[in-house]
């Protein structure tokens, strides 16, 4: 046998191990060394019959719900971490018995977690990644943060150590069944997912050679004080901001802003660039409906110029015009939102009986909920310097009608990120892409779905940056729960532009065809 034969069946020797590895190893996974943890179950569950654990919840906002049907035979591994005392982190790792791709893919939660995203886990599996999530040390519905009162160790799980632990055990499985740690590793989330996403660049910027973040809740202790002040209009004028009444002040904001992108499509393009008149909307003398209230008409104007201090200076971004509609949950309770109530009443003020949250100063409400979170909650738009020294690409989106993260929260910090890094890594590991008529993490009127995996994974992989990626609608409409389904939708698709770029109709071609649009400076 000739040395170049020995060698050319060394390689494909090598190659066979890695497409197809010790399947027969997944039950000896039990008992791995973790560290500060261990392996409870390792289990291989076969193709479409993997059945989620009932929690009597629904999947929190910023998580989607999905069949497993098409989910591939793999490798089901639970663990339970334990980095502090009074930690109980229980994460799993799911890995192809087949068809690994060589790539690791972390995935994230939803407002205060609480459980671990299996629907986004069995996307990832699907496409052939090995992947893992987290429920960040605590169960429950995610609405609430009683769980970290009196355990502070907790709150530091959630808010950065249980996706980085969780990541590194991840990689310890992967090299223990596949043989090979993975290629590459990445993470795609949104929400409290693409704050998670922001954390890992900022504390552990070795975890992840590309991140997407989409719509991430940063900073967060500002988020908490931005939800408290729209839930607040309403109560402090005395009156109901219902869906028609919401309803009726997107019409106007349509009317005003829908065709600046060159067609009218039911979409707000450039909510920047949008100036509705929402004065013309209050009643005349002797009108009744179809019209705002003195008080309707001050309580929506304040969501939308943003929160303010007693003295009336602007303290925090308000929300885009387009974003109404999906407000109605953050200002229908007779509170503010559960997830920043909770977060004042719970944390900050920790039950303090003489707190009253309808007099409160919002200045103050910064102050504090910024003392009380902002080193274990916040990143720094500054603070991602190492992510970048070694390569790491940051892939930021955000839809224009989100109503439940205000997206000029994400246009500060890219702001912030991409002053603070020198031009040659902001222009090739950077990129911001907003998304109109989206709402939170999906659905909406506009284009809503986006390879933001396969965008990282090329990029990461010698591609260049992107600066023009697709969007696409569903034909299935998004609906409130207990509301029959929609209509079907024609099938629409988008081009978007690298910020701060946005597409602009040619005037020619098929309006719901992205060839039909060029990225042009607003």
């Amino acid at each position: 046998m000739t040395m170049h034969t020995k060698t050319m069946l060394a390689l494909a020797s090598a190659t066979f191990a890695f497409a197809a590895p010790a399947h027969a190893a997944c039950g000896d996974l039990v008992g791995l060394d973790l560290g500060a943890g261990e392996v409870t179950a390792a289990t291989e569950v076969a193709k479409g019959a993997f059945t989620p654990p009932a929690n009597g919840m629904g999947p929190p906002p910023g998580v989607a719900a999905s069949p497993f049907a098409d989910v591939p035979a793999f490798c089901r591994v639970e663990m339970t971490l334990t980095p502090s005392s009074d930690s109980d982190i229980r994460s799993e790792v799911w890995l192809p018995l087949s068809g690994w791709n060589g790539k690791y893919v972390g995935i994230g939660n939803g407002i205060w977690a609480g459980s671990i995203s299996y629907a986004e886990m069995g996307r990832a599996l699907a496409r052939g990644y090995a992947t893992a999530a987290t429920d960040t040390g605590h169960v429950g519905s995610g609405m609430d943060a009683r769980w970290a009162v009196g355990h502070p160790e907790k709150l530091v799980d959630f808010g950065y150590r249980a996706v980085h632990v969780t990541t590194e055990a991840a990689k310890r499985i992967v090299a223990a069944l596949y043989g090979s740690a993975p290629r590459k590793s990445y993470w795609n989330s949104c929400s409290t997912g693409g704050r998670q996403g922001l954390m890992a660049a900022y504390r552990y910027p070795e975890d992840f050679d590309a991140i997407s973040a989409m719509a991430p809740a940063n900073p967060m202790t500002d988020l908490m004080t931005q939800s408290m002040w729209q839930g607040f209009q309403p109560v402090r004028f005395g009156v109901e901001l219902t869906p028609d009444v919401l309803g009726l002040v997107h019409s106007e904001v349509l009317r005003a802003c829908d065709g600046i992108d060159g067609v009218t499509d039911g979409i707000v393009s450039s909510p920047l660039q949008c100036r509705p008149d929402l004065a013309k909307l209050q009643c005349r003398a002797g009108q009744e409906g179809g019209c705002l209230s003195t008080g309707q008409y001050h309580a929506v104007s304040n969501l939308f110029s943003g929160t303010r201090a007693n003295d009336g200076s602007l303290l925090l971004p308000g929300w885009p015009y387009g974003s109404e509609m999906q407000m109605a949950m953050l200002v229908m309770g007779e509170e503010p939102f559960p997830v920043a109530m909770s977060y004042f009443r719970d944390l900050v003020y920790g039950g303090k009986s003489d707190w009253d949250w309808k007099s409160t100063d919002y200045r103050t409400y910064e102050r504090d909920g910024y003392a009380y979170g902002n080193d274990i909650l916040n990143v720094p738009s500054d603070g991602l310097g190492a992510f970048f020294q070694r390569g790491g690409k940051l892939l930021l989106s955000h839809g224009w009608s989100d109503g439940l993260i205000p997206a000029t929260n994400t246009l500060a910090f890219h702001y912030g990120l991409f002053n603070s890094l020198p031009a040659a890594q902001r222009d090739s590991q950077l990129r911001l892409f907003m998304a109109p008529g989206m709402d939170h993490c999906s659905g909406g009127s506009g284009p809503s779905e986006i390879d933001t995996l396969g965008i990282i994974d090329a990029w990461a992989n010698g591609g260049e940056a992107p600066n023009r990626i697709l969007a696409n609608r569903p034909t299935v409409a998004p609906t409130f729960p207990g509301q029959p389904p929609a209509p079907p939708r024609e099938p629409m698709q988008r081009p978007l532009c690298a910020w701060p770029w946005v597409a602009k109709y040619d005037g020619t071609g098929d309006p719901n065809v992205a060839a039909s649009f060029s990225c042009a400076m607003p």
